[in-house]
């Protein structure tokens, strides 16, 4: 029989709806009968497409010994990590504060009132019943011991990331900049990309810092690595060389064998990425990747109503991969063409995945003298490679499907739309703007309630409100759509929604933002999100974000917040760079400025568009049109065009075309590094 997961909308929930564990969603009828039974809680957390939580149902939780156990021990609550990251991030610190380690799935045991004891990732069948069992005897036995154990851990949940006030530096200055990157370097992967290490992430914000730090500091060991390491990613089998889109991360160090799971979040950056490595070295690899990747989310992950779906699973018919990956003869459906497309995927008869004796395409340096060998001009080797990729894409869409989650989730569209608004800024195609735009009307219709925003839109079970992340987001993407279009109605939304985020998620004492709301369910803690992972942490991403409202609405009052909280951060910054490279972002405009450039008059958004074109600026923020309320715009509106460089509340003079104003900050780029 179905358990209580049956009528839940999450598909992650739902694939848990039959195990003979007699699952609860989080919620209070589940947690007011631990309390009342005085039964220990098991809060089991993952998503859809998480590969190692398939394993763990199939082998424990459809089990019916475990289940058994489960039933009669504990309350067992199944959490959506992406649905509720809010309990996923308090379980998640006492998992690492318990194991120095963390994954998916997450498996936390706690006492009736929700304080964690045992916590770990993916168990063994044998071993998680083990585990039951004995923590249960000691809930019986020795209910005290747990009880001082959880206190223990909670007070460390507590005091995990908690950042105290500091002063707020004069300045900032090249130097800190170089204490980041010095260790930073020395953990670059010189032969395949990236790091030296495996599992290998794509980590988008990471190389994002780099290539914007090194491109202003002419630092060319950094930025050629940053070059390599995207060609080396682009070229992996990490990313789908049929079909466009990125997998989460690779097991290897060579970015050959991914965990073939699809994430909305991971793609959305890397268009951002990619898109913007394109403005700095217009390599065509580059540009192939955004208009195959924008390509793979319309066709593949993008809703009737505008917005995008959160996943795709890395299995399919309960095999890791299977949808992607192929035997050597199926290459025959290429005729003549086939031993040449085998050799420059790197398909063989045994398999290149040897694990799994199957292949994943991939391009390696041989694909190259392949392609010069056939005496192919590169439109000529473009134009047949994409017929190629039709076929082969045609060819795989017969397959069993991996499975498709569909929440929407406002952080990862948000996400998207910036990806989007980048790639049409620099490649000038209006149909990535028009889905930009289709993703924010669905932000504005969907994940609304009046005037709050939402996690995910509201459905028959619950309403959940937004998170920091959905907020700085959400207000990041709607800047980004301003500063492409110069329609003030996103740039004006985007400031509401921050005044939002400071009443709701601001401390003015403790001079922090949490991640929840000061209205939301309370839970055994409340904390901050400081350190940057895959995606950036929400609290560098408000900060970056009252920082650019500060300058376009000249507004202290956001500014101040956002120097404060920055100031807290900043001394972590060296001690981890990689995992604070969205406050290094922040901290890289702070040593070389930010141009403000305004762009009035009726060729605002044609000279705005050259701009993009033309010269790769990693620090700037523009702003234009013809009728403005905006400071930097103010006075400065008249039947000609004009252009004004501005920065520390200073502008030059007016400029009559886009190429003195280049001239101008060409000119200021080579003064600061000569004073370098």
């Amino acid at each position: 029989m179905a358990n209580k997961l049956q009528n839940e909308t999450s598909p992650y929930l739902k694939q848990h709806a039959h195990n003979p564990v007699q699952w609860y969603p989080w919620g209070t009828e589940a947690l007011n009968k631990a309390k009342e039974e005085n039964k220990l809680i098991i809060i089991s957390v993952g998503y859809s497409a998480c590969h190692w939580c398939h394993v763990m149902e199939r082998e424990s939780f459809e089990n019916d010994a475990i289940a058994q156990t489960m039933n009669t021990f504990y309350v067992s609550i199944k959490v959506d990590r992406e649905e509720r990251p809010d309990i996923d991030q308090i379980y998640m610190i006492a998992v690492q504060l318990m194991t120095n380690a963390g994954g998916w799935p997450m498996n936390v045991i706690c006492l009736p009132d929700g304080r964690p004891i045992y916590g770990g990732t993916y168990f063994k069948p044998h071993d998680w019943q083990n585990i039951l069992l004995q923590i249960a005897q000691l809930w019986e036995e020795s209910p005290q011991t747990a009880i001082e154990y959880a206190e223990k851990l909670t007070a460390g949940i507590n005091r995990s990331e908690k950042l105290p006030i500091l002063d707020i530096p004069k300045e900032y200055s090249l130097l800190d900049l170089k204490s980041v990157i010095l260790p930073w370097k020395e953990d670059f992967d010189l032969q395949f990309g990236g790091y030296r290490r495996s599992p290998k992430f794509p980590l988008p914000n990471n190389w994002l810092f780099l290539l914007r730090y090194a491109t202003l500091a002419k630092d060319e060991s950094v930025l050629a690595h940053v070059h390599f390491t995207l060609q080396e990613i682009a070229n992996g089998g990490i990313y789908d060389q049929i079909g466009g889109g990125f997998s989460r991360y690779s097991v290897d160090n060579k970015w050959h064998v991914p965990h073939f799971e699809k994430m909305l979040y991971d793609n959305g950056q890397l268009i951002s990425l990619y898109s913007e490595a394109y403005q700095a070295k217009p390599n065509p690899l580059y540009k192939n990747i955004v208009f195959e990747t924008i390509a793979w989310a319309i066709r593949e992950m993008k809703a009737e109503n505008g917005g995008f779906y959160a996943a795709l699973d890395a299995d399919s018919e309960g095999i890791e991969g299977k949808f992607y990956t192929f035997q050597s003869d199926e290459f025959e459906i290429l005729g003549k063409d086939a031993e040449f497309i085998k050799a420059y995927y790197n398909i063989t008869a045994h398999g290149n995945w040897e694990e799994e004796r199957t292949n994943i395409p991939f391009i390696s340096k041989k694909s190259s003298l392949l392609i010069s060998e056939a005496n192919l001009n590169s439109e000529e080797w473009n134009n047949k490679l994409q017929e190629i990729k039709k076929t082969l894409l045609a060819y795989r869409a017969n397959r069993v499907r991996p499975g498709l989650d569909h929440k929407q989730l406002t952080t990862w569209n948000a996400l998207l739309l910036k990806g989007l608004v980048d790639a049409y800024r620099v490649f000038q195609d209006e149909k990535h703007l028009e889905t930009a735009i289709g993703i924010a009307n669905f932000i504005e219709n969907n994940c609304k309630d009046q005037h709050t925003l939402l996690h995910q839109p509201q459905d028959s079970n619950r309403k959940i409100n937004g998170f920091l992340d959905d907020y700085a987001f959400t207000i990041e993407a709607y800047i980004s759509l301003y500063e492409a279009t110069f329609d003030e109605k996103w740039l004006f939304e985007a400031k509401k929604l921050a005044e939002d985020a400071i009443s709701l998620f601001y401390d003015h004492e403790a001079k922090t933002f949490y991640y929840t709301a000061n209205n939301a369910e309370q839970l055994i803690a409340r904390k901050s999100e400081t350190m940057d992972n895959v995606i950036p942490a929400s609290s560098s991403t408000i900060v970056r974000q009252l920082y650019k409202l500060g300058l376009l609405f000249d507004s202290d009052s956001f500014t101040a917040i956002a120097d404060q909280v920055f100031a807290n951060v900043y001394p972590h910054i060296k001690s981890y760079g990689s995992g604070y490279s969205n406050w290094a972002i922040q901290l890289l405009e702070k040593v070389y400025g930010t141009n403000e450039i305004a762009l009035t008059g009726p060729l605002a958004q044609q000279w705005r568009s050259a701009l993009d074109s033309d010269i790769y600026i990693p620090n700037k923020i523009t702003l234009g049109g013809t009728k403005s309320t905006l400071p930097l715009l103010l006075n400065r509106q008249d039947i000609q065009s004009k252009a004004y460089l501005c920065s520390n509340q200073t502008c030059s003079l007016p400029m009559e075309s886009i190429t003195d104003l280049i001239e101008l900050i060409t000119n200021n780029e080579e003064k600061s590094s000569y004073n370098d």
